[in-house]
């Protein structure tokens, strides 16, 4: 039986739009550095990938990645940060490297947990040369969320952290919502959506100078859909 080579390249093209979904699920943190203190690892740190045009596409946009809007308020913060994180365009010109410095500028000002919450972000982006492969089809995401709590088992952590080992004002925010994809197969839309939940860990301290005048930052993220409950 023969098959139509429209019908398979459009599958293909769906497999590769949520290929990035399954990819997340295998390549996770694991620890959260918060209550077991900062991982420890041998790897360099990647050197930065310059922004690659993809034969045949546009000239790459002016406009950059979304960027955090501060707020003192936790739960707005959680949310502000993983809309961020969630809103990325492959044809934007930009690559993954681009959409992590602009979560990790509100990340912890004392650098304790930077090297933590880089290695987070990398894990809920497509790799470098997914990106390439995802820009020739012009695929977006975006993610709704339904639910935002902190979770009961952050009461737990908190008791069972020593004095100290808690930055000021920390806190946890699990959110749940859809992960959508765009893409487009010869003038055709192809959408993608998938179900995830994660826990946002933060802190809101009080007003000061080291705190950036009270505002939240992001501290870690804990392992695409292993929240903390």
């Amino acid at each position: 039986m023969k098959t139509n080579p429209a019908s398979w390249s459009r599958g293909r093209l769906i497999a590769v739009i949520a290929a990035g979904f399954v990819l997340l699920l295998l390549v996770g943190v694991g620890v959260y550095g918060l209550i077991t203190g900062p991982r420890q690892t041998n790897d360099p740190s990647p050197d930065p990938t310059p922004t690659v045009t993809a034969p045949g596409e546009s000239e790459p946009s002016t406009s950059g990645p979304p960027r955090v809007i501060p707020s003192h308020d936790p739960d707005a913060f959680a949310r502000n940060v993983v809309e961020a994180l969630f809103a990325w365009d492959t044809g934007s010109g930009l690559m993954p490297l681009d959409y992590s410095a602009a979560i990790l500028e509100v990340g912890d000002p004392s650098g304790t947990e930077q090297a933590g919450l880089a290695s987070d972000i990398a894990a809920y982006l497509p790799s470098r040369e997914a990106w390439i492969e995802l820009r020739q089809y012009a695929t977006t995401q975006h993610l709704v969320i339904d639910d935002s709590f902190v979770p009961e088992a952050w009461d737990q952590a908190v008791e069972q952290a020593q004095p100290g080992q808690l930055p000021p004002g920390a806190t946890a925010v699990t959110i749940e919502g859809t992960r959508h994809r765009e893409g487009v197969w010869n003038g055709e839309p192809v959408t993608s959506e998938h179900s995830v939940s994660f826990t946002v860990f933060l802190a809101c301290p009080p007003p000061a100078p080291q705190f950036r005048t009270g505002l939240c930052h992001v501290l870690r993220l804990s392992q695409l859909d292993n929240p903390l409950r």
